[in-house]
């Protein structure tokens, strides 16, 4: 099977469906926000209707990267934020299926972006890579072989929950405190820089103060960097991968610390393992959806 194949991207504010060939290029691709607050069935039927219109000149199963941990044996959603109210339980891969005429594969986005990477990005050629997604929150993926290890609840690789130093009084996304996302995300840049001011803006506007010569915006995209470079030098110890590849809307402004902090931490067994930008943008978790509809085999109960 040689045609191109349809991935989609259903996140908390967009959703995308992408046409792409089979050595990993963006060849047609649709977008529309993510009608999220209409309900899971709005984001399913928006999905669909994206997905629709580049299926003529394809074959074989659907892919799709989505927010949330998804159950790697059903295709549905464990758990999600309230990015996607009600998400929680929603049968995505049953519920496309049913709408398209046609298998779907589905997994987490960050784990579709690490598929993506290791395709046609910044990963290519690598046997063994873990991907972290530094975005409003922080995600991770472990990619082996050209495979997604899911873990038990489809969650592995879920890097923003290890305690990082610096991030005690910093709420992450889960509610607890001291977790790496509270202090190395968009959301934990925001929520550092309002400690220090009393300020509130975004994290992308830290990162453009900090990049304007904020001293305490830099202070604070300094502190991120560091912290995440550390932890992801212990992971590179526990999980021994051929590259660490950092992406998300976040990861610029972050990159500078984190890679000398990373350099200086990495023990001195894994000091050839990279730590490397990402290069597929946006794209990423199209390219990865694709990818796992090309390598899942199809189920003979659907």
């Amino acid at each position: 099977m040689t045609a191109p194949v349809v991935g989609i991207d259903i996140g908390g504010t967009k959703t995308a469906a992408a046409l792409v060939d089979r050595a990993g290029r963006v060849l047609e691709r649709r977008e529309v926000p993510t009608p999220a607050r209409s309900g899971p069935a709005a984001v399913l039927d928006a999905a669909a209707r994206l997905a629709a219109d580049l299926l003529g000149a394809t074959a074989g199963p659907v892919g799709v990267g989505t927010a949330g941990t998804v159950d790697p044996a059903t295709g549905g959603i464990r758990y999600a934020t309230d990015s996607l109210p009600g998400w929680t339980g929603t049968p995505v891969a049953d519920a496309l299926a049913a709408r398209l005429g046609r298998g779907v594969r589905v997994t987490n986005d960050v784990s579709a972006a690490a598929l993506g990477e290791c395709w046609a990005g910044a990963g290519r050629d690598r046997a063994h890579v873990l991907l972290v997604a530094v975005g409003t929150g922080l995600g991770g993926a472990v990619v082996r072989d050209g495979r997604v290890e899911t873990g038990a609840r489809g969650a592995a690789g879920e890097v923003g929950h290890l305690p990082a130093p610096g991030a005690g009084p910093l709420r992450c996304g889960c509610g607890r405190y001291g977790h790496l996302e509270a202090i190395a995300s968009g959301s934990g840049l925001a929520a550092a820089y309002a400690v220090e001011t009393g300020t509130h803006v975004t994290g992308r506007t830290v990162a453009e103060r900090a990049a304007s010569g904020d001293g305490v915006a830099r202070r604070v995209v300094e502190r991120a960097g560091t912290a995440l470079g550390a932890a992801l030098a212990g992971l590179v110890a526990l999980l021994d991968p051929d590259a660490v590849l950092v992406a998300g809307g976040a990861a610029g402004p972050l990159l500078p610390a984190a890679s000398a902090a990373y350099s200086a931490e990495v023990p001195a067994g894994w000091a050839d393992v990279p730590l490397l930008p990402a290069t597929l943008g946006a794209d990423a978790v199209l390219v990865g959806a694709a990818r796992l509809a090309i390598d899942t085999p199809e189920r003979t109960d659907r």
